[in-house]
């Protein structure tokens, strides 16, 4: 057993090197959780995400298995990692796009979605009673301003 071992039993307590093991747990879920390659692109007037289809078991539907999503109209998402983590963050999402566009009259642009993802996913390594999501997203969408968008989330809130 390691010595560092104690460190890593909450999410919020440092070790002696400064690292943070729950949010390494976390990372490496979401890597090897899907085992999914995702790709995105960005052109002059239009963005689109590609990704594998890999279905688990031959019980599932394969038609059924997809981890790209839409959130608005306007803004998709590819979410690779954890399945049950990745529909709790779509949730998540589409609740403050829905909630952006009540509070404001217009639609979420890209960056305003991505960054308050980051924060809720940030939120999450400070405190004891929650666990980070063990899943990354790739949020694309047309702003009206800015054009196409591609912006990544990570566990951790980068």
């Amino acid at each position: 057993m390691s010595r560092d071992s104690n460190y890593d039993h909450h999410i919020s307590i440092f070790s002696p090197q400064g690292r943070l093991y729950q949010m390494e747990y976390a990372f490496k879920a979401a890597s090897s959780a899907s085992g999914l390659t995702g790709i995105a692109l960005r052109g002059k007037d239009t963005c689109v995400v590609v990704t594998q289809r890999k279905v688990p078991d031959r019980l599932v539907v394969p038609s059924s298995v997809s981890h790209v999503f839409n959130i608005t109209s306007k803004i998709g998402c590819l979410a690779t990692g954890m399945i049950a983590d990745c529909h709790s963050a779509i949730q998540r999402a589409r609740y403050e796009a829905a909630d952006f566009e009540f509070k404001y009259g217009y639609s979420i642009p890209p960056a305003v979605l991505a960054k308050r993802m980051a924060d809720i996913a940030q939120v999450n390594t400070q405190s004891a009673s929650m666990r980070p999501l063990a899943v990354v997203m790739m949020i694309v969408g047309v702003d009206e301003e800015k054009g196409p968008q591609v912006l990544k989330v990570d566990p951790a809130g980068h």
